[in-house]
């Protein structure tokens, strides 16, 4: 069914909106209301051309879901019930606008339905740049849950675009919510004055992970990017970030589960590497751009933003066996490509095995001149590079011996 359908419009249920939490509803007697919408997380409050207002957000928001998204928000509902969902099943729908990011204004929907409440997210995109993003984001999501079996990514519902009473365009599409799920950053830890990983609990008891805990995080962030990478073709998730928040992390009894919610680009790493022209694939090449890719996301699991906000900063060298061994995880999950000899973390193991750290550096200097240079990233990873390459090279080196 077209997402694009004209949909019929709500049985006028009860819709009321909040601000972060469910302790803090707003309306238009709200003095939140009239205030210009951050346009990230480090908005400086001053209002330009390209800001709307809270209140224009919410009425945005309760547009799309009166005119266009009873049909998308039925299909999710029966989806998550395991039952059809009916339009006058739906009497209430609270909006909470979660938080500000360089792309989107999410919002968490929560529909009470009988004796329970069931949530989605509303991915809402305001600025230019976030509405040319967006429709991208909903393909490649869609796709990736098509296109793979196991699941690390929201499911998506259905796309559609609205205007704020002021005629500004809103592009917007709603999606799965991982309840239960939360944002993790790099912090200090005051009680020692070092650098952890620290879990923002939806209930606000934010905590620092263990050790352990934080290894596994890496593992199993690499190893959902590595399940994620097309070798035949070096289609990757790209432009993810931790200081986004772009993976979430859900524990309980002290084991960790990740997801990553966005996929904002997949593009080939390699130009033409699965050309129809080439009717057989060099093995070589395929190995090759699979440690390309490698080291970019060694790399890029390091970096973070001191408490998702502050400056850059350089995830400590735990993160580098951690990564290898997940990305090994990824790879394991992956079919059989005819043309490797073997299973790809076998003939990886083996292409790892004859790289030199100095192979690996002049690589890694490759891979980091594709960075943005006037970023303030590059110039943290130049200053950590040598000295992580070395580190991934030890880490290889015991890594294969294990194996």
């Amino acid at each position: 069914m077209s997402d694009e359908l004209k949909i019929p419009m709500l049985p006028n249920p009860k819709f009321s909106y909040f601000l972060y939490s469910n302790t803090t509803p707003v309306d238009s007697h709200h003095v939140v209301w009239r205030q210009p919408l951050p346009l990230s997380r480090n908005y400086s409050g001053k209002k330009d051309g390209s800001s709307i207002s809270h209140g224009d957000y919410f009425g945005a928001v309760r547009t799309f879901l009166e005119n266009r998204g009873l049909e998308i928000l039925l299909r999710a509902a029966t989806l998550q019930l395991q039952q059809k969902a009916k339009p006058e099943d739906i009497r209430e729908i609270r909006i909470r606008l979660e938080k500000h990011g360089e792309f989107y204004h999410p919002a968490r929907i929560e529909v009470p339905v009988g004796q329970q409440s069931i949530f989605f997210v509303l991915n809402v995109a305001v600025s230019e740049t976030g509405i040319r993003t967006i429709h991208e984001e909903y393909r490649n999501l869609k796709r990736l849950n098509d296109g793979f079996p196991l699941s690390f990514l929201p499911q998506v519902y259905g796309f559609g675009q609205t205007t704020t009473a002021g005629k500004r365009k809103i592009s917007i599409f709603l999606g799965q919510w991982f309840e239960g799920y939360n944002e993790f950053h790099i912090s200090r830890d005051m009680s020692d004055h070092l650098e952890k990983i620290i879990v923002w609990d939806d209930a606000g008891r934010h905590y620092f992970l263990s050790t352990e805990q934080q290894s596994e995080l890496y593992r199993q962030a690499a190893r959902i990017l590595a399940y994620f990478y097309n070798a035949e073709t070096s289609e990757q998730i790209f432009a993810w970030h931790h200081a986004a928040g772009d993976f979430i992390v859900r524990i309980e009894n002290g084991l960790l589960d990740l997801k990553l919610i966005t996929v904002r680009r997949y593009a080939p790493l390699i130009q033409n590497l699965n050309h129809p022209e080439n009717s057989v694939k060099d093995p070589e090449m395929l190995l090759q751009a699979l440690l390309l890719f490698f080291l970019g996301l060694s790399i890029r699991m390091r970096l973070d933003r001191l408490d998702g906000v502050g400056d850059i900063t350089w995830a400590d060298c735990r993160a580098v066996p951690a990564t290898l061994e997940g990305f090994f995880d990824g790879l394991v999950l992956k079919p059989q490509i005819p043309e490797l000899p073997d299973a790809i973390d076998q003939c990886f193991g083996y292409y790892l095995s004859v790289c030199s750290q100095e192979d690996l550096f002049e690589l890694a200097k490759a891979v980091v001149k594709e960075f943005n240079p006037r970023s303030a990233e590059t110039s943290i990873v130049k200053q950590h590079l040598e000295a992580h390459v070395e580190s991934l090279h030890r880490s290889i080196e015991l890594f294969l011996h294990k194996s």
